[in-house]
């Protein structure tokens, strides 16, 4: 029998959240045993964003699951790299190939979302109506929280991505992917690519873009496997 400690998962949003968007998820897998502690990061860099990620790395114990959301998928891909990260999930989330650019993604599998953003002070802020196609699976009340706790990114996050053949994760590191098919932010046939490009073991589920708020307990179960797969290694 392995004597091997419980993974530490580590959690990385996206935009328009932060670490509170896994409220939902965390309390499950610290009662599991795990060591749990979500990322904050300030969406004014895709350098600043993954260095944050790794300063969170350096307050945690290893091995380390990476959980990413949205364009939580491109910052995982970046920090997941680090020695300490033994696997990476994906949730509804973009996920750069060097080379390769967020927007270069989004703009092969445009959604809906992009119609209710407004650009102001170099920020990209979401409308109020673009809840319906970021969290239209929540209740009225939530999706209004959703809204008054959004954080927008700088205007040019998605276009900031550089990596090279050797600085992306899914390429050497097992992958998990919760595929979320009434997503109106990151297209679902985008996420049908990333995830069949990575080799990730997939999981679809009939949710919007915030699965770990409208389905906590499939992607809670999604990490459980995860974990549970890279503990027995």
């Amino acid at each position: 029998m392995s004597t091997q400690r419980k993974l530490t998962i580590v959690f990385c949003h996206g935009i328009w959240a932060d670490g509170s968007c896994f409220s939902k998820v965390i309390p499950a897998l610290q009662k599991d045993g795990h060591e749990v502690i979500a990322a904050q990061y300030g969406l004014d860099s895709y350098e600043g964003d993954v260095a944050a990620i790794k300063r969170t790395l350096n307050r945690v114990g290893s091995p380390v699951l990476l959980v990413g959301h949205s364009y939580g998928g491109a910052t995982i891909t970046a920090a997941g790299v680090d020695e300490r990260v033994a696997g990476l999930v994906y949730i509804s989330a973009v996920a750069p190939d060097a080379g390769e650019t967020v927007q270069n993604q989004l703009d092969k599998y445009p959604s809906d979302i992009f119609t209710r953003v407004e650009v102001a002070d170099g920020r990209a802020w979401m409308l109020p109506n673009g809840t319906e196609f970021f969290c239209g699976d929540l209740s009225a009340e939530e999706q209004k929280l959703v809204w008054a706790t959004h954080y927008a990114p700088v205007a040019d996050l998605f276009q900031q991505q550089k990596l090279d053949a050797n600085g992306v994760a899914w390429r050497t590191k097992p992958s998990w992917y919760v595929l979320a098919k009434q997503d109106h932010t990151v297209h679902p046939d985008l996420q049908r690519w990333v995830s069949k490009r990575m080799g990730a073991t997939v999981t679809e589920v009939e949710s919007s873009h915030v699965p770990m708020l409208s389905m906590p307990d499939v992607v809670i179960d999604v990490i459980r496997k995860a974990a549970k797969s890279l503990e027995e290694k």
